[in-house]
């Protein structure tokens, strides 16, 4: 089997989860939705926005991050 410089693609299925938050997180999530669409002229479903604003904190928590790559050694053992 030839060896390609591409690695194998990971599973881009996407997984549903369905959460409910309370008044006021739906509040600020509306509030956030709304000044997004203010500030770059293009109204997104808050369904569509949540996923982005979870990457954004993960990949802003450096603690988590740290972690994370720590659980990726240990599992590659």
């Amino acid at each position: 089997m030839p060896q390609l410089e591409l690695a194998r693609m990971p599973d881009r299925t996407p997984v549903k989860l369905t959460v409910m938050v309370m008044p006021d997180l739906h509040l600020a999530l509306s509030d956030y939705a709304r000044i997004y669409a203010d500030t770059y002229g293009r109204e997104e479903p808050i369904a569509e926005l949540i996923p982005a604003i979870l990457s954004a904190f993960l990949d802003s928590d450096r603690g988590f991050v740290r972690a994370r790559e720590a659980l990726a050694r240990e599992r590659a053992k």
